[in-house]
């Protein structure tokens, strides 16, 4: 590679530079502090690790599997992965690292890496961070999931104007169950609701078993009362549908009663991972962007591949894409050289009060800190701070 070409990162790969990175940080540290007062205890995991720990998720998506980068581990021989989400890391703590009875709430920040960018000038290695619940399968645990996200996200400044979308995977996967498809026509049904076939869905759905409810299905996707009014009596009576239908009701109404003026959409054919959640799916979705600014849902047994299932649900957000477009104008103090006992105390003063001071070195003059903002002069024996 010719000299000049050296310092071009790869394609979705990007620094953050001062201005930015300070605005990225800040939030990661306020976020954090949120959810340790919801009683999210904060986890590292590491960046690596064998391919089998962190591919216990491929087998139901795998989606995971495709974006996770594969090397070879030089003292092992074995197959190692570079984490692409940390979910599966946080299921084999939870399941044999710090494994604790009833309820453990989690979180965690860190960079994840993906082959291959998951959205529209998506970066290939967000900043990562989520929140996850295990050991509870109620309502509840999903509403007070959804309740942190919301929390963090108005907290980031970013929930006015947002819209939530609200899914459940179970409408579907028990209706399939119901009218005991095979796996071709269920690939099938799911490609058609995710492009929003509708005349396609119409044709398929007059071939097959219980197509009517299938077809109600895609057409009155984000109205449940009209969902209602058009499904069979045959698969509300289902045991399964009908636990799915009726908490995907009792979500609706708790996130109300919560967020009084939040905009909550329905789409119970939205199917994102749909091999990979198991119950209630959620993402937030603002103005002008195609991907969610946060996203999350249930997956119980997650830790099944680690030999201990436990009922889960969470959600996560990239905290660069939250922060995309904002950039904090850096001020800086230029204090004089010296060791005169009031400078010193000055600048430690200057320092304790959140201020950037920066002193100058040998024979140093202001022009030599480029981004000075201000500067700390002696006036009649105080020393104070000016614009520059």
């Amino acid at each position: 590679m010719p000299i000049s070409e050296t310092w071009l990162l790869p394609d979705g790969v990007a620094d953050v530079l001062p201005e930015q990175a300070h605005i990225i940080e800040s939030l990661r540290r306020h976020s954090l502090d949120f959810l340790a007062s919801r009683g999210y205890q904060l986890v590292y995991t590491p960046f690596i690790e064998y391919i089998e720990s962190l591919s216990s998720l491929s087998e139901a998506n795998q989606d995971l599997d495709l974006v996770s980068f594969k090397v070879i581990d030089q003292l092992s021989g074995r197959l190692l992965g570079v984490r692409a989400d940390i979910t599966p890391q946080v299921a084999r703590i939870d399941a044999h690292v710090h494994p604790v009875d009833g309820v453990a709430r989690y979180c965690y920040a860190g960079t994840v890496l993906h082959t291959k960018p998951q959205n529209f000038s998506s970066s290939r290695t967000p900043l990562q961070l989520g929140a996850e619940l295990y050991g509870h399968d109620s309502i509840e645990a999903d509403v007070e999931m959804i309740d942190v996200m919301l929390g963090l996200l108005e907290n980031a400044g970013e929930l006015e104007h947002t819209h939530l979308d609200l899914g459940h995977v179970g409408l579907f996967r028990s209706l399939v169950k119901h009218a005991g498809l095979d796996k071709n026509t269920e690939r099938t049904l799911h490609d058609l609701y995710q492009r929003k076939a509708l005349p396609e869905l119409e044709e398929l759905t007059k071939t097959i078993a219980s197509g009517q409810d299938f077809y109600a299905l895609g057409r009155y996707a984000g109205d449940l009362d009209a969902l209602q009014t058009h499904l069979s009596a045959d698969i509300l009576n289902d045991k399964t549908f009908k636990k799915a239908f009726d908490d995907l009701k009792q979500t609706v109404h708790a996130i109300q009663s919560r967020w009084n003026g939040l905009h909550i959409g329905i789409d119970v054919v939205e199917l994102r991972s749909y091999h990979y959640h198991t119950g209630l799916m959620y993402a937030v979705y603002a103005p002008n962007r195609a991907a969610p600014l946060a996203q999350g849902g249930r997956y119980d047994g997650i830790g099944q591949h680690f030999g201990r299932a436990r009922p889960a649900t969470g959600f996560s957000c990239d905290l660069y894409a939250l922060c995309a477009g904002q950039f904090a104008e850096i001020q800086t103090v230029v204090a004089p050289k010296g060791l005169e006992q009031t400078l010193i105390e000055a600048i430690t003063a200057a320092r304790q009060q959140g201020l950037r001071v920066v002193q100058l070195l040998g024979d140093d003059d202001l022009s030599s800190v480029p981004l000075a903002t201000h500067q700390m002069v002696n006036a009649n024996g105080q020393w104070v701070i000016e614009s520059v």
